[in-house]
């Protein structure tokens, strides 16, 4: 699982994969501290890996699976990209930007709404992320 794998690494333990007609297009996982980018957030390296596949960049007909709500620069992009639907696992109740503190991903004022399905295996997503930080906690 590509969230195992932030955790693992030292990263927040979010995985996202693109789907097109059944098939996996881009995938990726946190990897901020790895490059040192503030926006190598997994649904970021996934999109651009779809987009990539697909050699255009709109993904309207693809489905995005993330571990987590897409924060407020993954939900901007997300909308940009004119994503089909977006289903997550754990709701972000600090900086959620599909439904929990803001709701980009589904406002009139864009150009574009994606479909949100939410609480896909929540407690599973939940429990990893509890998991990192808790851990992050043990250390200090």
């Amino acid at each position: 699982m590509l969230a195992e794998q932030a955790f693992e690494e030292g990263e927040v333990p979010v995985g996202a994969i693109v789907v097109h007609k059944n098939t996996i297009i881009g995938k990726g996982y946190n990897q901020v501290e790895r490059l040192g980018d503030p926006t190598a957030h997994a649904e970021m390296l996934a999109i651009s890996a779809a987009c990539d596949t697909l050699g255009e960049k709109y993904l309207s007909e693809c489905t995005l699976y993330v571990t987590l709500e897409p924060c407020p620069m993954c939900a901007g992009a997300l909308v940009w990209s004119k994503i089909g639907t977006i289903v997550f696992g754990a709701s972000d109740v600090k900086s959620g930007a599909s439904g929990s503190v803001f709701n980009i991903t589904q406002n009139d004022a864009l150009n574009h709404k994606a479909e949100i399905i939410q609480g896909i295996l929540e407690q599973d997503c939940e429990y990893l992320i509890k998991a990192f930080f808790a851990s992050k906690r043990m250390k200090y």
